[in-house]
């Protein structure tokens, strides 16, 4: 069982306070409905020996690293969405990355590959097998697989119960998309049934 995992990472994507909790401006309204699922997909990961690398946003507090379609959030006295430090920028309940065996890769954009060290890292660490989970489906979630799948990453998988979007509908729609380009995308349960 371990063998068959050996060359695989597990991604965790802005499982941050600012985009699961209510109140945010940045909140995806399906977010908090995974949580326990990605709690359950990162605990079958550590068992099988995957490593985990946790995927977050952390923002200069005057937004200088944002979109800037979202700059506007960075405009005023209050404190933009996910600056580097604050609550809001922390995983949220339950998600705790363990320092000595994990790895934390910072992104200011959608893509967990756009202008960060996530390829080269995964290619000294010998991974060619990618799982993903976490926040929002058509953008995050969606960026990052059509990268890894144009960086011919062989072996792309979506936990489609553990990812979520603003709304089912939208949340369907881009798996679908992500189907079609030769994703997998099962449930949490069912990738627990893989084996050998």
């Amino acid at each position: 069982m371990a063998e068959r995992w050996t060359n695989t990472a597990l991604l965790v994507i802005d499982m941050q306070n600012d985009f699961i909790e209510e109140g945010s401006v940045m909140q995806v309204k399906g977010g908090k409905s995974i949580v326990a699922n990605v709690i359950g997909v990162v605990e079958l990961a550590r068992q099988r020996g995957i490593l985990v690398i946790w995927v977050v946003r952390e923002h200069d507090p005057q937004g200088r690293d944002v979109e800037i379609f979202r700059r506007h959030h960075y405009n005023s006295e209050k404190v933009g969405p996910t600056v580097k430090g604050t609550v809001g920028a922390r995983l949220v309940d339950g998600l705790i990355i363990r320092e000595e065996e994990d790895y934390k890769i910072v992104k200011t954009r959608f893509s967990a590959f756009f202008g960060t060290n996530l390829h080269s890292f995964l290619q000294t660490s010998g991974v060619s097998k990618l799982v993903i989970a976490g926040v929002q489906t058509p953008n995050c979630i969606r960026q990052t697989v059509f990268d890894a799948v144009e960086l011919d990453y062989p072996n792309v998988t979506v936990i489609t119960d553990a990812t979520a979007a603003a709304t089912p509908e939208i949340h369907t729609a881009n798996i679908l998309d992500m189907k079609n380009i030769g994703v997998k995308t099962p449930t949490l349960d069912e990738w627990s049934e893989e084996s050998a």
